[in-house]
């Protein structure tokens, strides 16, 4: 079994005096792609923060590589660990390559200027993301998709072990959809990099992880294979929705179709019963 590279323990999370995430726990495994699903406002977001040392717990400890990641510098914690946030602000001026050259700040010297090493990982991230026509271009005039993987060639620059991305396919059409979800599972599968991410969509994290986490009220009611997930009473209690779940014979896996919330289920209900 691989090694813990990244290690929630009892985390209590909150904004106000209400916690938003209590007693989690959650253990992410080298190289796997885990995904964190559940309803809106469940949390999910909250304990992506708190793992990637953007929120510090109320109580418990986030361990990375086994140290407590409150104790690791900054610039360290940087080199290890990429995050693409969910909203992304970019000055108007700043080009695909100077986005992506942003990345390399964790390996840089006290001088702030690139070295050759840096202008090849660099390169080799806008490779990867398949931007080489976009270098040059303005961040502000590409398209949902093609700016969505110039902050992921930016994470890559950093040559980090872990990536974590909240909400990757947010505001993207199907087709752009996909080519972000080909490019992570891209990335997982020769680089060999553990992925954490944050997804609405069931289908995807089914096809596209190792293992689901699903998260409901603030806290963790499952964490497992992601296909062994996927059954209409399991996603009918996660999600409130009543549907079927099919095979999808070229993916050898198993995808769900919602038919109603279970809202509208109770207002039939009681219309008949009137």
């Amino acid at each position: 079994m691989a090694m813990i590279v990244l290690e929630g323990r009892n985390l209590t999370l909150s904004y106000t005096t209400r916690p938003v995430i209590e007693r989690a726990s959650l253990a992410v495994r080298q190289g796997e792609i885990l995904s964190l699903i559940g309803p809106n406002g469940s949390g999910k977001s909250t304990l992506l923060k708190a793992l990637c040392r953007l929120m510090k717990p109320e109580s418990g400890e986030v361990r990375l590589f086994g140290e407590d990641i409150w104790k690791i510098p900054t610039k360290e914690v940087a080199g290890k660990v990429a995050i693409v946030p969910q909203v992304k602000h970019v000055p108007a001026e700043v080009t695909v390559r100077d986005l992506v050259g942003f990345g390399r700040f964790p390996h840089m010297k006290f001088a702030h200027s690139m070295s050759r090493e840096d202008e090849m990982r660099v390169e080799e991230a806008i490779a990867t993301t398949k931007l080489e026509k976009q270098a040059d271009r303005l961040v502000a005039t590409l398209s949902g998709g093609e700016r969505q993987r110039a902050w992921i060639a930016m994470a890559l620059a950093q040559t980090p072990q872990i990536l974590i991305l909240d909400e990757p396919t947010t505001f993207l059409d199907i087709s752009h959809q996909l080519e972000i979800m080909e490019t992570i599972c891209k990335l997982n599968r020769e680089s060999h990099m553990t992925i954490i991410m944050v997804l609405h969509d069931i289908n995807q994290a089914v096809r596209f992880s190792d293992t689901i986490c699903a998260i409901k009220s603030g806290e963790i009611v499952a964490v497992e294979k992601a296909k062994e997930l996927m059954t209409k009473e399991r996603i009918q209690a996660l999600f409130g929705v009543e549907g079927a779940v099919f095979e999808d014979p070229e993916h050898a896996c198993p995808f769900f179709i919602p038919h109603r919330s279970i809202d509208k289920i109770s207002k039939m209900t009681n219309r008949r019963q009137l």
